[in-house]
């Protein structure tokens, strides 16, 4: 439970998509200057994610990975496809990008029109395949744990052009400078959030790795006050014996 709390976030504060690897750029910046139209958009990501990085992983697990034949049979434990990944991985992105654009113009046109190319856009969108790239890399050992990854990293994207849009919706009524006006008043402010969700990473550190134990410190401490003493001690008598003589 603790791991799934902490990739959760992990993902969402610390290793976020926009704010610490600057992936899915483009809809970002394009798409934020509405709230209604970024929650539209951020929605749809959190959903692209929550499904394809599972599927991804199940993929990678029993088909792409070193070995992962050897479900059909001895004489397919030595087969790696894992050179069809980008392949497999993004089909399965643009097979359910596909489905949320089916699901939105169905349900909502108004939010369809206004998402316009950006919608389709979600399956070249570099946030949702680094989803399922890092979650390979990083060795997910579970289908439960890949599923948490997916949903934490779209909430994380959907967190920062959410706060992106609203920022833009109340600094059209700022004096903002001429030349910084537009996309450049976007990326200072784009950089500045990014600092700030980079201090969240203070919350998961520590633990047994940063520090010797308790009992250790101790016997360490003990070992030293022990040989200080006899220095001391070794001084005060060479001390005396000079002032004998």
């Amino acid at each position: 439970m603790l791991e799934h709390v902490e990739l959760f976030f992990r993902s969402i504060f610390i290793d976020n998509m926009v704010f610490a690897v600057f992936l899915g750029m483009c809809s970002y910046l394009a798409v934020s200057k509405k709230v209604a139209t970024a929650v539209g958009l951020g929605a749809a990501v959190i959903f692209v994610l929550a499904v394809t990085v599972p599927l991804n992983w199940l993929l990678d697990k029993y088909l792409l990975q070193d070995g992962a034949l050897a479900w059909l049979g001895p004489e397919y434990a030595d087969y790696n496809l894992s050179f069809l990944s980008f392949i497999l991985f993004i089909a399965t992105i643009a097979t359910m990008v596909q489905l949320v654009e089916i699901v939105v113009e169905k349900f909502s046109p108004s939010l369809y029109n206004s998402l316009g190319i950006f919608l389709p856009l979600i399956a070249v969108n570099c946030a949702i395949l680094g989803g399922s790239l890092f979650m390979q890399s990083r060795q997910i050992e579970t289908l439960g744990l890949a599923f948490n990854y997916g949903v934490s990293s779209g909430i994380g994207w959907f967190l920062a052009i959410l706060a992106i849009a609203a920022i833009r919706e109340k600094i059209r009524y700022s004096n903002v400078p001429p030349p910084l006006r537009g996309l450049g008043i976007t990326f200072i402010i784009t950089g500045l959030m990014g600092i700030g969700f980079q201090s969240f990473g203070g919350m998961l550190t520590g633990g047994d790795d940063a520090a010797p134990p308790v009992e250790e410190n101790t016997a360490v401490k003990t070992e030293e006050k022990k040989e200080i003493k006899k220095e001391i001690e070794e001084k005060e008598v060479s001390y005396n014996d000079v002032i004998n003589k």
